[in-house]
Parts: C-alpha cells; structure tokens; sequence
C-alpha cells in the first residue's frame, strides 16, 4: 500500500533568483522521504510533498544550513512575521544617517565603518552557504562590490551599499507577500474541520469517509463537495467560480468545498473525499502551474548560468588588464570594475518573467480561469483563431425531451423508456440526463444496475445490454453500430437535436430534444471577434440544430462544422493551425481529442467531463463563457508587462554602465540602481492583480449583483420560444416591436391582477390559435394566468409582451409569471435565486420603464 504523502509549505526569504532555486532543489532531493519539490520563486515559497518519514523541521534545518531563512507556514494561512527590516538594518542605516555628520564633526565619518560592520555578517554568510554549493549569486556579487570599496577606503560607499541591498532584500519580501496573499486566499478556501449532521460532532475534514452526511450552517464554509440531501439555502461561490451572484442550492444540488452557506441549513451527503475534493485539484493545478516556468524564463535562467561567470570576468579584466598596462589613475578603473559587477547583476531581468506570469496565474485563478502555466498565456496572447463546441458551451447543455415516439409495433412506450432511462443512467453527457428525467416524468425509474456491457462511443452514442436486447442510443451514426444499413431520414425544420434508439438492427424509437445558447454567448464572441480573432464552431450536432444556435448568437461565427466525430474536430483544428495560433473550447469528452490538438485548450470545468478538464490548458470555473475575452485581454497585458519588464531592466542597467564609462562609476547608484528595478519590476507585475478588464456591450447591475443579457435591441432581433421549450424559431421581429410602448406592460399587470383567469384553468393547447401564448401557457406554473393569456390570444397577438416575456425568459431563465410580479411586487414573490430575479426586475423596469 502506497504511503499517504504530506504537503508542506515553507517561506524562504533567501529566495532571489534561479541560482537559489537550483539550490533548494539539490539539498531537498538528498533528503530521504522528499517526493516532490515545487519553488514558486516570486512569492519565495516552497512547497514539499514527503512521507512522514521526514518531518517539516529537518527539511527547514536542511535549507538553513545554507541561510535561506526558511520557516514553516501552515497551509492554511500566509504567516508573515517581517513586518519590519531586521535590527541590524535598522541599526546600519542609523549608524549611515549619522555619518553624514561628518561635514559637522569629521571623526564621525568612522560611522560609516561601523554600518558597514554591521550590516556585513549576513551577507558574509550568505556568501560563503553559497560558494559551499558551488552557486554564483547576488550574495557573491555585492560582497565583492563591498570589499572591493573598503580596499579604496571608501566606508560611505560601501556602507551604503550594504545598507542598500539589505533594506531592498526587506522590501522584496514584502512585495512577495502582497502577491503571495493572492494565491494563499486560493490554496486554503476549504475549512479543515467539518459538523456530522447525526450527531453535531466536529471533526477533522480528512477524516470524513464517503457518503457521510454532514451539517453545514448559515455563514459556514462547505467544506467538501457533495449533493444537498436535506434543506435549501443559498451559495457563494465568488471564490471559486469568480461570479458575484449567490446560487440557490436545494435537494440533489450539487455542492462545492470552499463556498460558502449565505442563510438556511443544509445536510451534504460527500461524493469526494477532501484531498480529491475539487478546490483540492484546483489548488493543486495552481501551484503546478506557477511553478511552470514558460519558455521566455526557461531562455533567461538558461542564460543566466553563464551570465555571472561572464559578468565576473569582464569585471575582473577591467581591474587586472589596466593594472597590468600601468595605465594612469587606476582607481577609477577599479570603480569601474565595481560597477560593471554590480549593475550586470541579472536579478531584475530573471524576476522579469515569473513575477508577471505568477501576479497574471493569480489574477485569472481569482476570476475564476486556471490557466496551467505561463506557456499557455503567451499563446494565448498571440491567438488568431477561437473554436467552439456547441453543446455545454456555447448552449447551456440542459436540454429537454420535446418528442418521443415509439415506431415499432413490438415495443411498448413504457418498456422502450425503461431500456432508455436504465442505459442513459449510467452515461455523464447532459442529453443523457434529459431522458432520464424524462422517463421519470412518465413514472419509470431507471435500474442502472440491470445494464450489461455499457459502453460509450464519443461522437455516436451509447450501448448496453437490458432484458437480453442489444439496445444503441445515439445521433444517425449510432444505426451502423448497430448494423442497419438503411438510413431513415428524420424531418428537422426547427433545429433541435435528434436521436434515434436502436433494438438489434431495428429502428424502434426515435426523440428530439431542444437546447438554447446560453446567456452572454453572442456578446462573448462579438468580443472575441472585436479582438482580430476568427471564431468557429465545432460541433457533433446535425445541421440545422448547428445553425440554430448560429442564428441565436445573431450570425457572430464566421464558420460553423457540423455533424462532426472527435477525430474529425481534430482535424479541423490540426488546418486552422495552418493559419495561426488556435484555440479550442469544450467541455465533453467528445471534445477532449480536439482540446489536445490545439494551442490551447479550454475547457469547462466544473460543467465539464473530467477527462476535458485534465486535457484542457485552461479550465474555465464557471459556465460564463465571456470570462474568455477577459482571459485573451489578460494575456495580452501580461505580455505588455513582460517586455516592460524586460526593456525596462535592460535600459537600467545600461543607463549606469553609460555613466560609469563617462567617468562616474558610482558603486551605491549601482546598488541602487540594481535593487530599485527588481522592486519596480515586482510592483510593475503587481498591477495585473488590480486591474479589471472590462466586456464591451450591454451590461446591467443591479442589487443583486452583475449581468449580462443578450444584445437583442442593437440587433433589431426579438426572439421567440419553439414549442415551450425556451429553444428559438428564427424569426426576427422589428425593433421597433419590442420598445413596450404601445401598453402591454399595462395590460400584463392587468393580467397579473385579474381573478377572471381562474375560469380558464382547463383550457387545453388547442383552444388558444397563437402559438407563442401557448408556449408560454406551458411553461409557466400558474395555470390562471397562463389559460387567460391563452384565451386573450386572439385578440393580442401583435403585442409586444409576448416577445417581451420570452426575450426576458431566455436572458434570465425566469418565467413570464415571474416577469409579471416582478413588475407589480418588485420581484418579491417570485422563487429562484438572486440573480433571477433581480434580473427578471431589472429587465422588467427597462423595458416598461416600471419598478419601485
């Protein structure tokens, strides 16, 4: 049995540049019971994954023994105790001030000395842990400068320069745990105790087993993922999704570890333990993908072996050559040689590239985006085109069974159900679950147990093996699995998805199921497009269901592929390859081929198959799908910041050697100079984790949070519902048809509060002739108010409430009752969460220019 591994996290102020990472790694490796190391250079912290064999103090002992400065910190918080520079410091930096007295009383310039006394034990300790391990560091570099003042005589200089480089070392630790803060607010969202919901005992999170039940309270943290079992509240899931709205959670909801229980009581029955627990994996690949290092760092460190031996020589000639030659004034070609050892020091230049990717990893985690290294966010940022799967991602993936029809004599409705209900049961694809919910409404309960030799075939469909029949469930090219070789032609006008059931070679059932796009899919491809980017659509859906959606996102796609397997989505990508850097975005299994083929892969994470989110390069958190032009504008600024970075550590450093060559070659101003730009490059970097872009198009806040609804009015389209199912027919209305301006938000309050709807209870579909009221008759819950839009029909049927409340269906997911008392109670009555209905309000008030 494999031993279970501890994850320990150390502080390692010693920490400054890839010389030290290359140490830290060499003595942790000798170390018995060390399994896995991972250095996150900008926030100067070390993660260790290690037996118990080890204990945290002999693995902190180790890098001390080389001053490294390490301390353990729990995982669960940032534990930074140098609020302030170390005494010694403080001291040299007085005895510095104080030599300036000097001019006043000249034996006081002797305090220079003693700053220099001071401050030099450290750096001298430093130095000589490093020659020990045969490493080349900025330790070396400033002791040489030092020394090398104090044989010229020069204490002020040289006092000023240790006091200098300790005082930046102080502030670079400071700066790393402003950036580290971020991450650390990432890596622990998960509580480490947990309530069992039989008993109220508190215990240790990891020691919860499968299945148990637990009590999660009003204002407490979820601490494993799960399903609602028992009660109904409402979540936070900011930190982990990065979306503001809270989300109603009821039975059979599914719960995550690091949300948060705004109000009500619910019991959670866990589905993973708390190391496999989602937050768990997201913090894993966060921390794997900061300690990836991209292919500009990779260049740099690369370089930066031999850069120091190389600087150290040159420094050495300018000493030695003039010295040789009796050349005239040699102390100003010792100064020089100073100097030119000082200010080469590459320190700048290697942080430029890990503390911009780390603040940028940090920033995207925040938002709800992982991106797994800094690699990902340079392609990113040079992308040319964007493709997308349809179903899950640009459509919301909840369909619903709109037919259903048995065409086999020998088969019975209720038996043909079962076979499908059973074998869809055991299947993760979102039509799966609508046929299993569909069967249900129809009072048969699937019996996953009964199926044999299931097996799924991406891009086709399902088979298993029920009650001795062969049974195959997919789109048109499940029948040659099956063996038919006649094709039946399946009439599709409205763009639904079809499928066909299969018993042995017979054809005995065929279904139709509907989907919408979801909301903020048109404005998050307009985006990517106002960005200079193609967008394409990739799907294994028919052609017309594929077109549908294209209309839904008002023509926005360039190219839509249709009735595609996995391996041909791969193709595909493989030729827009050709033309530039490309990106792929799913969120199934069918799509994981095509997300390995891209640049960059996307997929959705908590939505989507696991096999999609271990293939994808970047996880998107939640079903938002415009939080990706947010991340293609991330990248390109962290790409901006880089090459600031980079320009401005070279020109730095050139601007001091150009002085010093011009005849002043200032030692501290070196220091200085040297120290000043590592910081400007940290807080330069720092700036992505402040900054917000912002979405072009129409956004709505209201006080319930942030949202988004679909640009219909600038497109002069309203759009209507198919056959109650919240899906599109395609026809576009006139702008001017949906203002509300000629009464109908007067008369659906008239609706609202007129008892005569009751007489209308009974009514059936066909006693209303216009098919929009009809839908809206089904969908909604209040049968009084739907049988008297039905019965008003007639008379009605060219106002502009009904485009209205559907438009407002789709963009909010609210029903038109809702609408209805929105618009007359201020939203106080209708059920949903938040978000719903501050939507349905906002909407309602915008349009009918009605509200408090």
């Amino acid at each position: 049995m494999t031993e279970e591994l501890k994850k320990s996290y150390f502080e390692v102020l010693g920490l400054c540049c890839a010389s030290e990472v290359a140490l830290v790694e060499r003595i942790l490796k000798q170390l018995n019971g060390i399994q896995e190391i991972s250095v996150i250079l900008p926030t100067k912290t070390v993660v260790v994954h290690h037996t118990h064999v080890i204990s945290d103090v002999t693995i902190v002992e180790a890098l001390n023994k080389v001053r490294l400065e390490a301390t353990v910190r729990p995982q669960e918080q940032s534990n930074f105790q140098n609020k302030w520079p170390a005494p010694s410091t403080m001291f040299s930096g007085l005895l510095l001030a104080l030599s300036f007295l000097k001019y006043i009383y000249h034996p006081l310039e002797w305090l220079a000395l003693g700053a220099v006394i001071v401050g030099l034990p450290t750096l001298i300790l430093r130095s000589i842990a490093s020659i020990r391990n045969l490493t080349l560091n900025i330790n070396i570099l400033v002791l040489m400068a030092v020394i090398g003042t104090l044989a010229l005589q020069d204490y002020w200089e040289a006092g000023t320069v240790v006091f200098l480089f300790s005082i930046a070392q102080w502030l670079e630790t400071r700066a790393s745990y402003k950036a580290m803060a971020t991450m650390s607010s990432l890596t622990s969202m998960a509580p480490q105790k947990a309530i069992i919901a039989e008993t109220g005992e508190h215990v240790d999170v990891n020691a919860v087993e499968m299945n148990t039940v637990l009590a999660v309270k009003a204002g407490d943290v979820i601490p494993v993922d799960g399903i609602v079992v028992e009660g109904k509240c409402e979540v936070d899931e900011k930190m982990l999704t990065g979306e503001s709205f809270p989300v109603t959670k009821e039975l059979d909801s599914t719960v995550w570890a690091g949300t948060i229980n705004l109000n009500g009581y619910i019991s959670v029955k866990i589905t993973a333990l708390a190391k496999d627990s989602f937050v768990s994996r997201m913090a894993k690949l966060v921390e794997e993908s900061h300690n990836k290092k991209s292919r500009a760092q990779r260049f740099i460190d690369n370089c930066a072996k031999y850069y120091i031996p190389v600087v150290m020589l040159i420094a050495v000639a300018f000493a030695a050559i003039p010295a040789a030659l009796r050349l005239p004034n040699e102390e100003y070609w010792f100064h020089l040689a100073i100097v030119v050892l000082v200010s080469t020091c590459p320190c700048a230049l290697i942080l430029s590239t890990p503390v911009v990717n780390f603040c940028a990893l940090s920033k995207a985690a925040t938002t709800g985006l992982l991106v797994k290294g800094g690699d990902y966010l340079e392609i990113l940022a040079k992308v040319k085109i964007v493709a997308f799967d349809k179903t899950g991602t640009i459509t919301r993936g909840e369909f619903a069974v709109t037919n259903f029809q048995v065409i086999s004599d020998d088969v019975s409705l209720n038996a043909l159900l079962y076979w499908v209900s059973s074998i869809e049961s055991k299947s993760s694809h979102p039509m799966a679950a609508a046929l299993v919910e569909y069967g249900r409404l129809h009072s048969i309960e699937p019996k996953p147990e009964n199926v044999e030799d299931f097996q799924n075939f991406p891009g086709e469909g399902v088979f298993g093996k029920i009650d001795g029949k062969d049974i195959y469930i997919g789109n048109r090219r499940i029948r040659l699995r099956a063996g038919c070789a006649a094709e039946i032609e399946f009439q599709n006008m409205e763009g639904k998805t079809n499928g066909y059931i299969y018993c042995g070679v017979t054809l005995v059932g065929t279904f139709s199921l509907s989907d919408t796009c979801r909301s903020g899919a048109m404005e998050a491809v307009e985006e990517i497009k106002s960005l200079g980017i193609k967008c394409v659509m990739l799907t294994g859906d028919n052609h017309a269901a594929a077109m549908l959606a294209q209309d839904q996102l008002g023509h926005a796609l360039d190219v839509v592929h249709a009735e595609l397997l996995p391996e041909e989505k791969a193709r595909i990508i493989e030729e827009y390859k050709k033309e530039g850097l490309t990106v792929m975005i799913g969120d199934g299994i069918n799509d994981a081929p095509a997300l390995a083929a891209a640049d960059i892969g996307i997929s959705m994470g908590i939505s989507g198959s696991a096999l999609a989110m271990e293939t994808g390069h970047v996880i998107l958190m939640s079903n938002n799908i415009q939080k990706i032009p947010l991340a293609i504008k991330l990248a390109r600024r962290t790409l901006r910041k880089l090459i600031e970075n980079v320009i401005l550590s070279i020109t730095t450093k050139g601007a001091i050697l150009a002085l010093a060559f011009a005849g002043y070659p200032l030692i501290w101003a070196s220091v200085l100079t040297d120290v000043g730009t590592c910081l400007v490059v940290i807080f330069n970097s720092m700036l992505l984790l402040q900054e917000t872009p912002k979405l072009q198009g129409g956004h709505s806040r209201s006080r319930y949070g942030t949202f988004s609804m679909p640009s219909l009015y600038g497109k002069g389209k309203s759009i209507n519902p198919v056959d109650g199912q919240g899906g599109y027919n395609g026809d576009y209305g006139d702008y001017e048809a949906i203002k509300c301006n000629d009464g109908c938000c007067e008369k659906l309050i008239h609706e609202v509060e007129s008892p005569s709807g009751k007489g209308c209870s009974n009514c059936t579909e066909a006693s209303c002739k216009d098919k929009n009221f009809a839908n809206i008759a089904q969908s909604s819950s209040s049968s009084s108010v739907c049988c008297l839009q039905k019965c008003e029909a007639q008379s009605q049927s060219k106002k502009c409430g009904t485009t209205q409340a559907a438009t407002i269906n789709n963009a909010c997911g609210c029903s038109t009752v809702g609408l209805l008392e929105s618009v007359v109670n201020n939203a106080s009555k209708i059920s949903g969460n938040r978000e719903r209905r501050g939507c349905c309000k906002q909407f309602a008030e915008q349009c009918c220019g009605l509200g408090p």
